[in-house]
């Protein structure tokens, strides 16, 4: 049993640290910025639900996905980490761009389409990107069922913890006022960039070590 806790206890901390709620509750806000409490709510819901759907799926059948493409995990790392880098750009710019916020006319045509930021990049990559499912491959692989669903459940628990830093933690960072969210914003696009880039590093220097 304490084997069985201890082992929980780890999974969870590998991807609490992936994910960090706390730290993305700034980008959270950022990407939902303008939208109503409902269409808030939802986007959090939505995208919690994609990334555990994602890790869900990456823990049972992650290699098999893998090998059906022909995709390597170094090269899921570098295409996140472009995705991710370009998202921080922006927002150091104070920007938005395409990938993060559907234009107004997008909007008027689509009622989903102001909720399509808890896809990408909320739910993926941000969420569910490259080091959250190598973390969840890694420790679903070799260990069996057991294993496999205590990777799922633990990672459904950080989900529901990562609703509620969402929408109370928003609301606390709300009251710092929109010149100070600028700020935090404009800190986490440098954040965001610096993560994007240190994912490139880390997918090409997995692909020259395996074709070395």
């Amino acid at each position: 049993m304490d084997t069985t806790l201890t082992q929980a206890v780890t999974v969870f901390m590998a991807f609490f640290a992936m994910m960090n709620p706390i730290a993305g509750i700034p980008v959270f806000l950022s990407l939902t910025s303008g939208d109503d409490e409902q269409t808030t709510r939802s986007v959090a819901l939505r995208s919690l639900m994609v990334a555990f759907a994602i890790v869900a799926t990456f823990s049972v059948a992650g290699k098999l996905i893998f090998d059906a493409f022909g995709l390597t995990l170094p090269t899921f790392r570098i295409t996140g980490g472009i995705i991710v880098f370009f998202i921080g750009l922006h927002m150091l710019q104070g920007n938005q761009s395409s990938v993060q916020h559907p234009s107004e006319e997008d909007k008027r045509t689509s009622p989903d389409a102001a909720l399509s930021v808890a896809v990408s990049p909320l739910g993926t990559p941000l969420l569910a990107g490259p080091g959250t499912i190598a973390t969840a491959m890694n420790f679903s692989a070799g260990g069996g069922v057991a294993a496999m669903l205590m990777t799922i459940s633990v990672f459904a628990a950080l989900c529901l913890i990562t609703y509620w830093f969402f929408i109370f933690g928003g609301k606390l960072v709300g009251y710092l006022g929109s010149s100070a969210l600028g700020v935090v914003t404009r800190m986490m696009g440098l954040i965001l960039a610096a993560i994007g880039t240190q994912m490139v590093v880390e997918g090409l220097r997995g692909t020259f070590d395996l074709a070395g």
